[in-house]
Parts: structure tokens; sequence; C-alpha cells
């Protein structure tokens, strides 16, 4: 009897042993399945995170907002308590351009020394620091006045070379954990191709506003050339023959009317040639400036015009000559296609409520058939061209028998001196 309950004792403790074993397995399993089913929650939120970031990036939003939406991104994500974007300037010194849950110096050039991007200065490689306790510079003493203990950053890197850096803080002690770096890593590429973008669309429109600039003061030397030199020799040659006309006698009448219709002739070719000038750069727009200009433009115009103008100083250059050729050809078109009879020109300068930037607007609205597209090649898609490489923007609204309205706006901020001094070529 005592045989049996032995064998059946040990039966029962090896099957209480291997459903506890099998307990600790499923449980084991439980808490791997848990932890993989967090790891894929973690994953497809970063996965997200960075594919609205670089939905951003190919549709060219502002560089503004793609560094507030890097920012606030990178701080929920990482779980930490601010993020901000340095851009590195000079050796030693850095620059604040973005940030989120912190309060930094935006826009200011700081001392690197003591931050975490001194590290990636230095090295060109992700890099963290576990606390800044024992850290000096202004920086760090910052990071330490807010209560930061740690952060870790990634280098922008743009053409190759350390364009910046993206750093995330935390106030808690304990340091990030392994991996931070190389997630950060892929937002910093994300806004590497975001600054390599804008400094391209930014180098793109420069270049196209010197190609713009230097044949606009091309246009001024020739006509300064024509009135200084051959206008003014045109001139004196038609003084020259009525005098001569005057000396010749009566009697010689055959000769007397060749030389006044060779007079007549020559008087012809300087108002020809004055009209030539005028189209290319009129001497008014730079004595007395756009207003005077556009007035003197209306009155040659074969339809009537109103020049309707909200302010009266002079403006930069390059300025008056985009807006005075935007009028001028708008005036042509009206006059040849439009069948035009009345035509208004509203000259404006407005200020941004947020920027309190100045933006020179021109409004002109005929009374004629319409449909104008610039898509058929007209003179407009030149304009388009001319006031976009300035920074502004010409909008068109030309339905069919509803007359046509011009609408551009230009930035009043521009330096036109600056411009063509870093064109490539001398115009000359």
């Amino acid at each position: 009897m005592r045989e049996r309950v032995v064998p059946d004792l040990e039966r029962l403790l090896l099957a209480a042993i291997e459903r506890e074993a099998m307990g600790n397995s499923l449980r084991a399993s439980r808490d791997e399945l848990r932890a993989s089913r967090d790891e894929l929650r973690e994953l497809a939120t970063e996965q997200a995170s960075l594919r609205r970031v670089a939905v951003m990036v190919a549709r060219g939003e502002p560089p503004g907002e793609v560094l507030r939406t890097v920012a606030a991104e990178t701080t929920s994500l990482l779980g930490a308590d601010a993020t901000r974007l340095m851009r590195h300037e000079a050796p030693g010194t850095i620059s604040v351009l973005a940030e989120y849950g912190m309060e930094s110096p935006l826009g200011r050039r700081l001392p690197v020394a003591g931050s975490v991007a001194e590290l990636v200065q230095h090295t060109s490689r992700p890099a963290r620091v576990d606390s800044y306790d024992d850290r000096r510079g202004l920086l760090a003493d910052v990071a330490r006045e807010q209560g930061f203990h740690s952060s870790v950053a990634a280098p922008v890197m743009v053409e190759g070379s350390v364009w910046g850096s993206l750093v995330v803080l935390w106030r808690r002690r304990t340091p990030s954990p392994p991996g931070t770096e190389e997630r950060l890593a892929q937002f910093a590429e994300l806004l590497a191709s975001a600054v390599a973008n804008t400094e391209s669309r930014a180098q793109l429109s420069t270049s196209r506003a010197r190609v713009v600039l230097a044949a606009d003061e091309a246009r001024r030397r020739i006509e300064r050339d024509l009135h200084d030199g051959v206008q003014q020799r045109l001139v004196s040659l038609g003084l020259e023959l009525r005098e001569v006309e005057a000396l010749v006698p009566g009697e010689l009448d055959e000769v007397k009317a060749r030389l006044s219709r060779t007079t007549e002739g020559l008087a012809s070719a300087f108002t020809d040639l004055q009209e030539i000038s005028r189209g290319l750069h009129p001497a008014i727009l730079s004595q007395g400036g756009l207003v005077p200009a556009l007035k003197a433009l209306a009155r040659r115009s074969p339809v009537p015009v109103r020049v309707n103008a909200g302010h009266k100083r002079r403006l930069p250059s390059c300025v008056e000559v985009t807006a005075y050729y935007v009028v001028s050809e708008a005036l042509t078109n009206a006059a040849k296609h439009a069948h035009a009879s009345l035509i208004d020109v509203d000259v404006n300068i407005t200020a941004d409520g947020r920027t309190q930037r100045e933006t020179l607007t021109l409004m002109i609205c005929d009374d004629g058939v319409g449909g104008v597209d610039p898509a058929r090649g007209t003179g407009v898609v030149g304009l388009v061209d001319r006031v976009e490489a300035l920074g502004g923007q010409l909008q068109i609204s030309s339905p069919a028998g509803a007359g046509t309205t011009l609408h551009a706006t230009l930035p009043t901020d521009i330096d036109c001196a600056r411009l063509l001094d870093t064109a490539p070529e001398d115009v000359d």
C-alpha cells in the first residue's frame, strides 16, 4: 500500500511542477507579448511623427513651421521636457532658432562652451550630457537655472557640414535611455532636408533677383547713355539743320524743302528714340519716383487711366522699377487686347499686423472683355517671374466678359544695391 502511495505523490508533484512551469512560461510569454506590443506601439508612434515631419518637408512648408513641429514632436516622442534647435555660427558660437518647453534667447549668438552642442560641433556625431552639475559655460548655467539635468543632441548636416544641432533636455536625474541618439538623429535628418531645401530656394530667389536687377541696371545705363549722348547729338544736328535752312537763299526752294524734310525726319527719329528710351527705363522714374512715373504713363495711354496713389515717398529703385513695368504691361495689354474704356490703378503701402513688414500693393483693374490666360504665354508670364524674383506675388483674375484685375505685392525692404553687388558679372 505504501509503495503505491509514493509513486502517486511523485506523479502529483511532477504534475504540479509542470503546471507551475507552464504558468511561468505563459506569464513570461504574456510579458514578452506585452513588451512587444508596447514596442510596436512606440515604433508606430515614432514613425507617425517622422511621417508628419516628412510630409511638411516634402510640401515645402515654411522652415519656421517645420522647426516648431519637430521641436514639439521630439519632446513628446522622447518623453523630454524641452527641445531646441541651434544653428552653429562662427567657431565656438551658436544661435537658438526654435525651442519648445523652455525659455531660450532666440536669435542671439551665444558661446557653445558647456552645452551638448559643443560635443556635436567637435565630433559631427550625436552626443549626450548625462549631468550638467560639473559643466561650465553660459548654456550649462542656463540649463541648471531652468532645472535641466541631462540632454542629447544630434547634428543637422547640410552639404556634408554640421549646420546645427537638434537638442532634447530632461529635468529628471536619470539619464536618457540607450538609443535616444539614433532616434533623435532621424528627426535631425529630416530637418537637414528642410534646411537644404530652404537654402536652395533662397539661393535661387537671390539669383533670380540678381538677374532681374542686373538687367534693369543695364537698361538704366543704356537709357542714360542715349539721353546724354545720342539724343543730345540729334537735337544738336536738328538745330544746325534749321540754321542751314535759314541761310539758304529764297530762290533755292528745292534745297530749302529738302532740308526741311530732313529736319522733320530727324525730329521724328528723335521722337522714336525717346519712346525707345522710355521703354528701356523712363527717366522720370529715376528722377521723380513711382507715382509721377505712373501718372506720366497714364497720360500716354490710349485708354483713360485713373491713378489713385495712397503713398508719396520713394521706395527702393528695384521695387519702383518692377512696379512700373507691372503697370506698364497691364496698360499695354488692356489697350491692345481688352477693348477697355477705363483702367484704375491703385497704389498703396500696407504693413503686416504681425511682422510689421511693409508691402507695396498694386491693383490694376480694367472693364474690358477679360479672358486673360497666363498659360497661353502672354506678357503676364514675364511679370510673374519679375515680381516673384523680388519675393513678391502676382495674382490675376480675368473672367470672360468681366474685365481683368492684376493684384501685385512687393516687399519694400529690399536692399537693391547689395543684391547688385553680389552679381557674378559686371553688367557693363
